[in-house]
């Protein structure tokens, strides 16, 4: 028998494999797709003018978690942000307590710290003293010997030097904090005119004009005039308290006022009332023969007022530093005066301050020996 080809082999085959899995009308497929399509345009949704707010807030709800990735979790930020602050405030604060009251640094940066925040060096009766005031006359001292006497404070001598110096300056800003007690007690004030007035004497004594006196007060010192300026309103108020509260020479040296404006001898009372070293030599008369406001010898508030009075003239109770001042105008040769005075010496500040320590005691938070 001849065999069958292989074109009517694969043409049978296929015949067979149709009547098993007949094909799919491609007409069946079209229209099953349009429909599909169609389905998907019905469900777009339409958008109308009463609908249109509805669908930008969509849009726009769905866009935010790009935009805005993070806004969920910002009081995770917050805290996180106040947490870190908290600790960083917490180390500054350990670390300024360690440098001041354990190592007692003195650096220009503690300095600065402590002109931001006020922390306690010390306590006088019920007011705290500052720390800023301490290392203020602590590094007046150090800026002295370091740039005028070449003292090194590094070194052991150095040390020992500055270690001896610590508890005098302590002292002395305590002793200015229960100064201003005193004076708020008893309404003492010192004005800006009359700190101005110091600074003009000073000039005048040194003959320098404001840019040499701040040259000067900041090569020897390391102040600014503004220091300078604290320093001396520091000393008045010293000064005015004294002079306020020492009410024996305040009224012994209106009896003498009272006596000479009665006609009473000048040159008799120097000799009985005053406490000025030169009254027997000169009956009171100014060694200098010249007075100027350069004169150094002669407290600038006598000098004020000897160049507004006439030759003769007695002038009322001066204030003069640590002494009250009666003078007398005795010659004017074009500016340069002549001069006698009587002198009150004022108890010193120190045994009013130390009265009122013993009621009000002081407490040191730094270890100084």
């Amino acid at each position: 028998m001849k065999k069958p080809t292989t074109r009517f082999n694969t043409a049978e085959r296929l015949r067979k494999v149709r009547n098993v899995i007949p094909p799919v009308p491609r007409r069946f497929k079209r229209v099953k797709g349009e429909e599909r399509i169609q389905e998907a345009f019905e469900n777009i949704p339409r958008i109308t003018n009463e609908t249109v707010a509805e669908h930008r807030e969509d849009v726009l709800r769905g866009a935010r978690k790009y935009k805005y990735p993070l806004q969920h979790s910002k009081h995770k930020i917050v805290l996180y942000s106040t947490g870190l602050l908290v600790l960083a405030v917490i180390g500054f604060f350990v670390y300024t307590g360690l440098a001041l009251y354990k190592f007692q640094s003195s650096s220009a940066f503690m300095y600065r710290v402590t002109q931001v925040v006020p922390f306690p060096v010390a306590r006088a009766g019920g007011h705290f003293v500052a720390y800023e005031n301490y290392l203020f006359e602590l590094r007046r001292y150090e800026h002295y010997y370091q740039t005028q006497q070449r003292v090194d404070f590094g070194d052991k001598d150095g040390k020992r030097q500055l270690n001896r110096y610590k508890p005098q300056a302590m002292n002395e800003v305590i002793q200015a904090a229960y100064v201003k007690q005193l004076a708020s007690k008893n309404h003492v004030k010192v004005t800006d005119s009359e700190v101005d007035d110091e600074m003009m004497a000073l000039e005048a004594q040194n003959q320098s004009n404001h840019q040499e006196l701040a040259d000067v007060t900041r090569n020897f010192f390391g102040w600014s005039i503004g220091d300078l300026k604290r320093e001396i309103s520091q000393e008045l108020l010293a000064q005015k308290v004294a002079a306020t509260l020492d009410t024996a020479a305040q009224a012994k040296a209106a009896s003498v006022l009272s006596q000479l404006q009665g006609g009473a001898d000048f040159n008799a009372l120097v000799a009985q009332y005053s406490d000025a070293a030169d009254k027997s030599n000169s009956d009171g008369q100014y060694f200098n023969g010249a007075i100027t406001s350069a004169s150094t010898d002669v407290p600038p508030e006598v000098v004020r007022q000897l160049q507004t009075m006439q030759v003769g003239q007695v002038s009322p109770v001066i204030q003069a530093g640590g002494t009250l001042e009666i003078v007398k105008l005795t010659g004017n040769a074009d500016g340069k005066l002549q001069a006698q005075h009587i002198s009150f010496n004022l108890t010193n500040i120190s045994k009013y301050v130390a009265t009122y320590e013993n009621a009000h005691p002081r407490h040191v938070y730094i270890s100084i020996k």
